[in-house]
């Protein structure tokens, strides 16, 4: 027997879920260990080796591949805690990550100010040299200014530099000399170049994602360190891939040399899964975890890319999959704010110390807390019984609570339940409605281990009739890592318009984007026939601010001056798509070219089975009392061992279902059925 593990670290649980040679999948959890993350790695697969009857040496010894999504540098960004970073650019222009795109506020609250810039004003440093938007030298680099600000940064512990400089994209021989320099003051400081990195016309977004990256660069590389070495000494040298924020895997030593492709890496796998799950259909993906709420979407079977990802104040800069978080996680904090109305989140428990009822020293109460306390969760069946919860915990930190909206504990509960569903509800439209898409023309498909309890009365909430809820839920992101592909965007900036086009210019710069990727797949040992490329470009009508992405084929041939009708028609589709509206008459501006590269070197799976013709009632061979607030008082519910459960197996609400690693909650007028590959279907009156 060999096997194949992800592991997926989240903010309260480390998830191991492991594939054998038979493609039987099984899941594990350990806490997760912030600060020391490679110890929550570590602990989850001393867990997996457990739980197949191996020491950890010996079953690493039959695992093929590990692939990893982190939190690690996301983390880092949302608490602040990144390296201290200097920054290159033009003289006359330090006001960049202080002014970026101009963010909108009320025109006459002029007291507001703008939010401090990503890298502050005492480790900015303008140098006279300056370039053309068409490449041509119109100012010298000032090389002393350069190693004059080097020096500077040197003396006040920089521990990074980023350089992005004004239209490096048309000519970065300042910024190549600049790194020159650096490297003959300061050896050892990472660098990251805006060009390189991310190769676009927009200022503030190069230069957010080149800052960005530098801040991450000695963390990130710390924390992968850290990894191979924990695995090292564990007896494993075998391929480790780590995720990221494109939707699928890249060696260590990439994502090393471009951390910024780390962020949110974690999440972005949860769509890869349901992709597979439910191909080419309209879906919303769901996870809830212990700390966030994550959603993303698919959209006709295809992944959601947006170049306008935030991280608190600031941009990312570079595109990924667009995945948006709440703070509404199992060990979300619930409290009343100065007007006494119930709130739960953004701030959590996390990992340490947790739910109360975790009995790890927390003290705040929580939706975990909320959830046990009205029934939903069994306090000796919690990750299969492997972790009792403490029920009088619970109770202890919701009682002054209750006492303070004066209701009674289980409508406490019951009022935290609803709001984080709230919470949940608001975020999904904020991903739907408010983009054009209309939530009932969707199906669910849940991750999280606690989404499960929650998701019925979400969908009821937005008026979508089917939900998807895999055997291995708990572990989806972990899943979507196990059959995600070797993944990279390669970019370029060339701008042209329908009036102008030069199709032989156009075919260098996408035969050049095409063989960077062919050299990193070719690097990461990937066999010439699982090559992929997508050709992308970015376009606008004349006089619009901003682009949309459009998908275009290329053939070995290049383009032709044939092919501009195509490209704008294609232009054209798109915007109506998106926008409602097309301009047939106008001209079309061609500002930015891509080309995605896949390497497919993992194993598809079937998507979700079918539900039997014939059903039937499942039996019911226990019950626990549950609150219902529509009974106002805790009622006796059946409750079903998924175990016991078949294919075609049927269950009316109200009613739960236990898992080992999570709790299906099926409310009065839904329905529930097993289908042919153990997954449940959720069918919501």
């Amino acid at each position: 027997m060999t096997y194949k593990i992800c592991i997926d670290i989240g903010g309260t649980f480390t998830d191991c879920l492991v594939e054998d040679s038979q493609g039987a999948r099984h899941i594990f959890k350990a806490p997760t260990t912030p600060g020391v993350f490679q110890n929550g790695f570590m602990n989850a697969i001393g867990k997996a080796a457990e739980g197949f009857g191996f020491e950890i040496g010996a079953f690493l010894d039959q695992v093929d591949r590990i692939v990893h999504g982190s939190t690690v540098s996301t983390n880092a960004l949302v608490e602040g805690k990144v390296a201290k970073t200097g920054y290159l650019c033009n003289a006359g222009h330090l006001d960049v990550l202080t002014i970026r795109e101009a963010l909108p506020k009320p025109v006459f609250e002029w007291r507001l100010d703008y939010p401090d810039p990503y890298v502050p004003r005492s480790r900015t440093f303008g140098v006279a040299g300056r370039m053309t938007a068409t490449g041509d030298e119109i100012e010298p680099l000032d090389e002393a200014a350069v190693a004059d600000a080097v020096t500077a940064m040197k003396a006040a512990d920089v521990e990074a530099i980023a350089v992005s400089y004004l239209w490096s994209i048309a000519n970065p021989a300042h910024e190549l000399r600049t790194r020159e320099i650096i490297r003959e003051i300061w050896p050892e400081v990472p660098v990251t170049l805006g060009h390189e990195l991310n190769p676009i016309g927009r200022e503030y977004r190069r230069t957010i994602a080149a800052v960005t990256d530098a801040s991450l660069q000695p963390i990130v590389s710390r924390y992968v360190s850290a990894l191979t070495g924990a695995l090292k000494d564990a007896g494993w040298d075998g391929e480790l891939l780590l995720a990221n924020c494109v939707g699928g895997m890249m060696p260590p030593e990439d994502l090393i040399r471009q951390p910024i492709y780390s962020v949110m890496s974690g999440p972005t796998l949860a769509p890869v899964a349901a992709q597979q799950l439910m191909p080419g259909q309209s879906v919303i993906v769901a996870d809830m975890g212990g700390t966030t709420f994550d959603v993303s979407a698919l959209r006709d079977g295809a992944l959601v890319v947006s170049p306008e990802a935030r991280i608190g104040h600031d941009m990312l800069g570079i595109s990924k999959i667009d995945v948006r978080s709440v703070g509404a996680g199992g060990g979300s904090i619930a409290r009343l704010d100065a007007g006494g109305m119930l709130r739960v989140g953004p701030e959590s428990a996390s990992a340490v110390p947790g739910p109360a009822c975790y009995m790890r020293g927390g003290t705040k109460p929580t939706i975990t807390d909320a959830n046990l306390v009205m029934g939903l969760l069994d306090p000796d069946q919690f990750l299969g019984g492997t972790m009792p919860l403490d029920k009088e915990a619970a109770i202890a930190v919701l009682t002054p609570l209750a006492e303070e909206m004066g209701v009674s504990l289980e409508e406490a509960a019951h009022a935290i339940y609803t709001t984080s569903n709230n919470a949940m509800v608001g975020l999904i439209n904020d991903m739907t409605v408010k983009e054009g898409i209309d939530p009932r023309d969707s199906s669910i498909v849940v991750g999280g281990g606690a989404t499960a309890l929650h998701i019925a009365e979400i969908a009821r909430e937005l008026g979508i009739r089917e939900v998807l809820i895999p055997r291995f839920a708990a572990g989806l992101s972990a899943f979507g890592g196990l059959i995600s592909d070797i993944r990279r965007e390669e970019t370029a900036t060339l701008m042209q318009s329908s009036e102008a086009f030069d199709a032989d210019r156009v075919t260098e710069a996408l035969m050049s984007l095409q063989a960077q990727g062919k050299a990193f797949l070719d690097a990461a040992g990937v066999a010439e026939k699982q090559h992929r490329f997508e050709f992308i470009f970015l376009g606008r009508y004349r006089y619009q601010s901003w682009e949309i992405e459009v998908p275009f084929t290329l053939t070995d041939a290049g383009l032709t001056e044939a092919d501009l009708e195509r490209l704008v028609k294609a232009f054209h589709d798109m915007h109506e798509r998106i926008y409602s509206v097309r301009m047939d008459e106008d001209v079309v501006e061609f500002t930015t070219w891509k080309v995605r590269v896949t390497g497919e070197c993992a194993e598809k799976i079937a998507p979700a089975g079918k539900v039997p013709s014939e059903t039937k009632e499942a039996t019911v061979r226990q019950k626990r009392p549950l609150y219902l607030y529509s009974a106002g008082a805790k009622v006796e519910c059946p409750v079903h061992m998924g175990g016991d459960l078949i294919a075609g197996d049927m269950i009316e609400g109200p009613a739960l279902i236990e898992e080992p690693t999570t709790t299906i909650y099926v409310p009065e007028g839904v329905s529930i059925t097993l289908d042919t590959e153990s997954n449940y279907l959720m069918r919501v009156g």
